[in-house]
């Protein structure tokens, strides 16, 4: 059986609202990279006490913070990037 052959080609500026919504995505990125900025500082503060104070724990949650935030900035970042990549990888799949 051969099935019709449909195509799809997302163009976000066909539908009402499209600018609202990609600046709605843009402001969240933005807070969401401040959050990040913030949970940095204060991992890094939880760290530098940690260690200051020979407190391994509190150490330890200011370096998982920090880390915690470099990854999420990433995330953030690449954002668009990872989902056009996967995009395009299942459209292009025959």
């Amino acid at each position: 059986m051969y099935f019709a052959k449909v195509n799809l080609n997302p163009t976000p500026t066909d539908l009402p609202g499209s600018a609202a919504l990609q600046s709605l995505a843009n402001g969240l990125a933005g807070w969401a990279l401040i959050g990040s900025l913030i949970a940095l500082v204060i991992g890094a503060a939880l760290w530098a006490f940690g260690s200051h104070s020979q407190n391994m724990q509190q150490s330890m949650a200011g370096r998982r913070a920090v880390a915690t935030a470099i990854l999420s900035a990433v995330l953030i970042g690449a954002a668009p990037m990872i989902i056009n990549f996967f995009f395009n990888t299942g459209h292009g799949a025959h």
